[in-house]
């Protein structure tokens, strides 16, 4: 049946196949690596559940391991780990990976086991009961986990009423309220096979990982899901005062979508304020002034839309200068950032980039994530270009654009002296 199949080799050792009906495997041979890294990528995460879906992505990553027809969840994980073998799963907001690594004698086993989980699972009642008890007790880890509590605050105020801005966990009665009914109707709306990526990176063959994706995936029925709610960034806050020994903070701005031309450019003016040890807020604020064991700053992009922020935790009584301090440096930054912070900039991505590429798992990772986002695995090369011909000017006007937005605000624990929204955006834009 192969012959049906459109193939494309994007490098001499990367290839990608389309099945007919839409999933899309890709391979890439890795030689003198004795393992093989092996998953299943779905373009749907939890900004694509309805209202009374939130957390449903979570829970089905939760529940793919607990049986199918022909295997248990001891099953399950006993077959993967009697080779050495790991599987994991993970839900992000627009994808969720269902992943494998052993040796590459054993790929074929490990595809096996990764398709039975994703077409055969059973959502036994039990198993589904215990599985909402133990999520339930996941999210009120979270709740009593401040800095988690405050980035999930954030998000939320910064895209308000969005699935875009919804914790991946869900809430309580959403968690409490799933039952098999609603998990297949999600799979079947969701996980359509113009979404579904198979990788395998390592001590694999691309013919092999073919067969394994058609002999799993190769009957779903051809046809697309529906378009997730676009994001839109609106700014806000969440002030949640509570008698702890630290003030959480994260202050934020509207992000970029990675298919923005200037998300780099954004994304390197994160790396030069919050990025690293020699980044302008790590110097000021910790270790001039040690008004912070840590701070960061970061760019989310999404497919349409992004946040940038910048979060850092502090005593009450150091709260209102670390605040001020973190606002001016970042709208300086703006101003006069110069070739040796955008260089360093540089050097920094690159290295992430590259050093990600040198396992198997990264590699599967990267050519999913980008088959699902651009429809083509994008050369290493091609995006150090791109990083490359990023400018100072290039840097300065993207982060001037974004300081001109409406900021969000999330603080957690002793926060009473912290400055109003409007203050905030005057101090940002250099009122």
């Amino acid at each position: 049946m192969n012959q049906h199949f459109s193939t494309h080799a994007a490098s001499p050792s990367l290839r990608t196949t389309r099945l007919p009906n839409g999933v899309t495997v890709v391979t890439e041979p890795m030689p003198g690596v004795a393992t093989a890294s092996l998953g299943v990528w779905v373009g749907a995460g939890s900004r694509n559940e309805r209202a009374d879906e939130a957390g449903l992505s979570h829970l089905i990553e939760h529940m793919a391991f607990k049986g199918t027809r022909t295997r248990s969840a001891q099953k399950i994980a006993e077959e993967i780990e009697n080779v050495g073998g790991e599987i994991n799963a993970a839900t992000s907001t627009e994808g969720t990976s269902y992943t494998a690594r052993v040796l590459g004698e054993d790929a074929d086993l490990a595809l096996d086991v990764i398709g039975d989980i994703l077409t055969d699972s059973v959502f036994d009642a039990g198993e589904l009961a215990r599985e909402k008890g133990v999520i339930l007790q996941e999210y009120a880890a979270v709740e009593d986990t401040p800095d988690d509590v405050v980035y999930d605050a954030f998000t939320e105020a910064a895209f308000p009423d969005q699935p875009v801005g919804r914790p991946i966990l869900g809430r309580p009665e959403t968690i409490r309220s799933f039952d098999e009914a609603g998990i297949r109707a999600y799979l079947d709306r969701e996980y359509t096979p113009d979404r579904i990526v198979v990788a395998g990176a390592g001590a694999v063959t691309h013919e092999a990982i073919v067969a394994a994706a058609e002999r799993h995936f190769g009957a779903l029925p051809a046809k697309s899901a529906p378009q997730a709610v676009p994001g839109a960034y609106g700014g806000g806050e969440r002030r949640m005062p509570r008698k702890l020994e630290q003030a959480n903070v994260v202050i934020g701005l509207p992000g970029l979508s990675f298919r923005d031309e200037r998300y780099y450019a954004l994304h390197m003016f994160a790396q030069v304020l919050g990025g690293g040890l020699t980044s302008r807020l790590w110097q000021e604020v910790r270790e001039t002034r040690g008004l912070a064991y840590e701070i960061q700053a970061f760019h989310w992009p999404f497919s349409d839309c992004g946040l940038f922020g910048i979060g850092a935790g502090t005593a009450g009584a150091d709260l209102p200068e670390l605040v001020d301090v973190t606002l001016a440096a970042t709208a300086r930054a703006a101003r006069d950032l110069d070739t040796v912070e955008i260089a360093r900039a540089k050097a920094q991505l690159k290295v992430s980039l590259l050093s990600a590429l040198e396992t198997p798992g990264g590699r599967i990772e990267r050519n999913a994530r980008q088959i699902l986002a651009w429809g083509r695995v994008i050369p290493a090369g091609e995006v150090i270009a791109k990083v490359d011909a990023v400018t100072v000017e290039d840097v300065r006007a993207a982060a001037a654009a974004m300081l001109k937005g409406t900021p969000t605000l999330a603080a957690i624990g002793p926060i009473r002296k912290l400055p109003s929204l409007a203050t905030i955006a005057g101090a940002l834009q250099g009122a």
